[in-house]
C-alpha cells in the first residue's frame, strides 16, 4: 500500500524588504500603498542612467548576529538570516538535538554576493593579491545564504540552494514542499534573499534597458500593467517561510497560516529574458500548480502577480491569466506588489509568497500602486492604488525568470481544501 504524502503548512513567516524590516512594518506599509523606491545612495549614481532603486534602509545586522559573524556575511546572506531567525520564532519551532535532522534550509539568491565581489576586485587592483579577506569566497556562493542559516539555527537536515534567476525564492519553496512530501525532512526554512544594488549590477541591468529610468519620480517608477510603464526597479530583500508537514504543526500546537497545495514548474524554452508571445511557459506553470492542488481555476480568489513593470512581462502574464482562467479571469483579484517593493530578483518569490499567504490568512488584496493609465493589453482587475477586502480562500503567487524559467505556487486555507 502505498504511503500517503503529508501535507505542507505555513507555520512562520520573516520579512527584510524596502518597506522595513519585519513582517508587521512591511505588511502595514504594503497595505497602505506606501513606495520603497527612492534615489540609489550605496553609491553616487549621478553618471548612471538608472539613479533609483528600492533600497532596505532600517536593517541593523548586529540585531541578529554576532558582529564577527556579520563580517563572514555578504549583505545577502545577513538579510536570509534575519528572516530565517524571525520565520523560526513566529512558528514557535525549537531546534534541538533530538529534531535538528528533521529540519532543513533552502534559501537561494539570483545572483549571490555581488557586493564582496565588486569590492574586494578593487581590493586586488588597489591593494594586491595578499590583501584578499579569506572569508571572500565564502561570503559570496549563493548557498552559502543557506549554509549560514543553517549553522546559525542549527538546522541538520537538508541544507540547498536554487539558483534560477527572478524564480528563484519560488523554486526554493516549491522544492522545499517536496523535500518534505517525499519524506527528507520535517520541516524547511525556504525562501529566496538578495543585495545586488551594486555599481556594476545597476549599470548592467540599465545597459538592458530593462529598468525604469523616472529618476525625478522614483515612487512612481514602478507601475505594473500601467499604460506608461518604462521598466522594472531592481530592489533587495529577502522571505522566508517555514515549512512542516501538517502532523508536525498540529503535534506542537502552531498556528497555521496556509496550506501549500500547488506547485508548478515550466521552461519558455525560447528567450534568454523575453518572455514567448504566446505566454506557453506562464499557462504552462500555472496549470501544473492548479492540477497538483487538485483545483479548477474558478477556485482561485487572487494572483499575486509578477508584475514586473515591464513592457512585455505585463502584457504576456496578463495574457497567460486569461488563457488559463477564460471568463474567470474577469472576477479575479490581481496585484503586483512590486510596484511598492520593487524587483527583488531571486528574493522575489520568496517575500511575494509571505504577502500571498498574508493576504489569504487577512482577507485582503494589497493594491498595486501608481495604476493611472489602463492600457488595453492589461484589462484585467489589478486593484488599482487601494487594498481591497476580499473572502479569499486560494491564492496563486507567479515568478517567471531571465532564462524562461517559470514557477508558481498556490496557498490555500486549511478549511478550503477537503
Amino acid at each position: 500500500m502505498q504511503k500517503q504524502e503529508p501535507r505542507v503548512v505555513i507555520t512562520g513567516l520573516g520579512l527584510v524588504t524596502p518597506l522595513g524590516t519585519g513582517v508587521e512594518k512591511t505588511w502595514k506599509a504594503l497595505l497602505s500603498g506606501q513606495s520603497g523606491i527612492s534615489r540609489i545612495d550605496r553609491f553616487d549614481p549621478e553618471s548612471y542612467p538608472v539613479q533609483i532603486a528600492a533600497q532596505v534602509t532600517d536593517f541593523r545586522a548586529e540585531d541578529w548576529m554576532e558582529k564577527k559573524k556579520i563580517k563572514q556575511m555578504d549583505l545577502f546572506s545577513q538579510y536570509a538570516v534575519a528572516s530565517s531567525k524571525m520565520a523560526l520564532a513566529d512558528s514557535g519551532y525549537k531546534v534541538s538535538e533530538s529534531n535538528a535532522q528533521d529540519l532543513g534550509v533552502l534559501i537561494g539568491a539570483g545572483l549571490g554576493g555581488l557586493h564582496d565581489i565588486e569590492q574586494t576586485h578593487q581590493t586586488l587592483l588597489d591593494k594586491g593579491p595578499r590583501r584578499v579577506s579569506p572569508f571572500f569566497i565564502p561570503k559570496i556562493i549563493a548557498n552559502l545564504a543557506s549554509g549560514q542559516v543553517s549553522i546559525e539555527v542549527g538546522a541538520k537536515g537538508p541544507n540547498l540552494c536554487v539558483v534560477t534567476a527572478c524564480t528563484t525564492g519560488t523554486h526554493a519553496l516549491g522544492e522545499a514542499y517536496h523535500i518534505i512530501r517525499r519524506g527528507d525532512a520535517t520541516a524547511m526554512l525556504a525562501g529566496g534573499t538578495e543585495s545586488t544594488i551594486t555599481p556594476l549590477c545597476v549599470a548592467g541591468f540599465a545597459a538592458m534597458r530593462a529598468l525604469s529610468t523616472r529618476n525625478d519620480e522614483p515612487k512612481k517608477a514602478s507601475r505594473p500593467f500601467d499604460a506608461d510603464r518604462n521598466g522594472f526597479v531592481i530592489g533587495e530583500g529577502c522571505g522566508v517561510v517555514m515549512m512542516e508537514t501538517l502532523e508536525s504543526a498540529q503535534a506542537r500546537g502552531a498556528k497555521i497560516y496556509a496550506e501549500l497545495t500547488g506547485y508548478g514548474l515550466s521552461a519558455d524554452a525560447y528567450h534568454l529574458s523575453a518572455p514567448p508571445e504566446d505566454g506557453s511557459g506562464a499557462i504552462s506553470c500555472m496549470s501544473k500548480a492548479l492540477d497538483r492542488a487538485g483545483l479548477s481555476p474558478e477556485n482561485i480568489d487572487y494572483i499575486n502577480a509578477h508584475g514586473t513593470s515591464t513592457e512585455l512581462n505585463d502584457k504576456t502574464e496578463t495574457m497567460a491569466i486569461k488563457k488559463v482562467f477564460g471568463d474567470h479571469a474577469y472576477k479575479l483579484s490581481i496585484s503586483s506588489t512590486k510596484s511598492m517593493t520593487g524587483h527583488l530578483l531571486g528574493a522575489a518569490g520568496g517575500v511575494e509568497s509571505v504577502f500571498s499567504v498574508l493576504a489569504l490568512t487577512e482577507n485582503i488584496i494589497p493594491p498595486t500602486i501608481n495604476y493611472e493609465t489602463p492600457d488595453p493589453d492589461c484589462d484585467l482587475n489589478y486593484t488599482p492604488n487601494q487594498a481591497q477586502s476580499k473572502e479569499l480562500r486560494h491564492v496563486l503567487s507567479n515568478s517567471f525568470g531571465f532564462g524562461g524559467t517559470n514557477g508558481s505556487l498556490i496557498f490555500s486555507k486549511m478549511d478550503a481544501i477537503s
